[in-house]
């Protein structure tokens, strides 16, 4: 009984006594505190890498639903674009190589992207739905791991639509400048060929005695106004050509002109024509657009042995529909011939005659785009008071804003789409 009294009041002191009760606390709470701590900084980096996982997706979504229907992707290569811009996209600068390759390989395997093509019951318009999921786990620090937490699972989802609509078929023309002056440098680099080669004469005397010597040299290669055109041209084209890639809603022609205007390119179904009419063209020659683009619009306009528009006809036989007309003018210049003459007073009475067809144009339903590249004041005016609307009208000041302009002209006619839905 002594003993076990003894017992008890051992005890109570050993509970009384508060002295080691804080060591014992600290033991305890310390590490749940540093875990704690660790925790909210791999919430941050949770949030921010989500963030950049998603924009990543949003961007791959939209950057292969654009490619489908913009440069004639199969929906593999889409598949494979989509895969390799999420893991360009999440690379950092502030990753070591070790850190780069296992992100890398990480959503190399979690990345899925899922592509459903829909065709129309009428024409070939396409739709493409793009799904790309991605996830990686986030490896998590070291304080956050003294809870036996050693990585996060991030992952996002990305809806993507993109179509091309040919509801309403097109005939269009352009009407183009290769005067002279489109021989001459833009401002723009050949990125194929940055630099060429030239000869130069070095001859020299030594002593008495003439040495007859041709030297070499290096300089930069532009790109001529003549060839950014061609580049320009085709990429409306291949939006035309995409959504149309059965010839069965698309007419094409092409003129040009420099003091005079050249053999047009007949409309025809697709674009090969005109294609191949652009791609032969050389600069030389005055400027004159005024027969040019009155030939433009009396194709648009010509009427076929019956009296019916022969645009219409010819599209009621193939598609059954009304065609929405267009006429595309370029020019990188000003007018200074008119029949044949060359002065400033031709100059003028070419620009009067040139507006006057932009006004039947416009009377008669026809949506005239204008491109001035790299023009002075006074053709620049032509342009824009030749454009159906303000929004018609582009200032291209090199090469890259003419193809620009041209993509646009394309898409705008083709009607293609690309939007982001989640």
């Amino acid at each position: 009984m002594a003993k076990r009294s003894t017992l008890l009041q051992s005890c109570s002191k050993l509970i009384g006594d508060r002295r080691g009760n804080f060591g014992m606390m600290a033991a305890i709470l310390i590490p749940v505190l540093f875990a704690s701590g660790g925790v909210a900084i791999d919430m941050t980096n949770m949030m921010m890498a989500k963030n950049q996982l998603q924009d990543a997706t949003d961007a791959a979504g939209l950057a292969a639903a654009s490619a489908l229907v913009n440069d004639g992707l199969t929906i593999e290569q889409a598949k494979v674009l989509a895969k390799d811009f999420v893991k360009s996209q999440m690379q950092s600068s502030k990753m070591s190589p070790e850190e780069l390759l296992a992100l890398e390989q990480a959503l190399s395997s979690g990345t899925v992207v899922d592509i459903t093509e829909q065709k129309a019951l009428v024409g070939n318009n396409k739709t493409y739905t793009v799904n790309v999921t991605a996830k990686y786990n986030l490896p998590l620090n070291a304080l956050t791991r003294l809870i036996g937490q050693e990585t996060a699972e991030i992952g996002t989802v990305s809806k993507s639509l993109s179509s091309t609509e040919a509801k309403n078929a097109l005939s269009m023309f352009l009407v183009l400048d290769r005067s002279g002056s489109m021989g001459e440098d833009t401002s723009t680099v050949n990125k194929d060929a940055p630099t060429k080669t030239y000869t130069y004469d070095c001859s020299y005397y030594s002593g008495k005695k003439y040495i007859s010597k041709t030297c070499t040299g290096t300089e930069t290669n532009y790109i001529t106004k003549i060839e950014a055109l061609k580049t320009a041209a085709a990429n409306l084209l291949l939006q035309l050509k995409t959504a149309d890639s059965t010839s069965t809603l698309v007419r094409t022609g092409s003129v040009s002109y420099n003091n005079a205007m050249q053999t047009a390119s007949s409309l025809a179904w697709g674009t090969s024509a005109v294609s191949t009419y652009v791609n032969a063209l050389t600069a030389t020659g005055a400027t004159d657009s005024s027969a040019a683009f009155k030939n433009s619009y009396n194709s648009l306009m010509a009427k076929n042995s019956a009296g019916a528009l022969k645009e219409e006809a010819e599209h009621k036989i193939k598609n059954g529909q009304v065609p929405k007309k267009y006429i595309v003018f370029m020019t990188d210049g000003e007018n200074n011939y008119y029949n044949g003459t060359q002065s400033s007073a031709n100059g003028d009475k070419s620009d009067a005659e040139t507006l006057k067809y932009c006004a039947s144009a416009r009377t008669a339903g026809i949506t005239v785009f204008s491109i001035a590249f790299m023009a002075p004041d006074r053709g620049k005016t032509l342009l824009k008071a030749c454009a159906t609307t303000a929004e018609n009208y582009f200032a291209a000041e090199d090469a890259d804003q003419l193809t620009a302009a041209f993509k646009y002209i394309g898409e705008k006619a083709s009607s293609m789409t690309v939007r982001l839905t989640n």
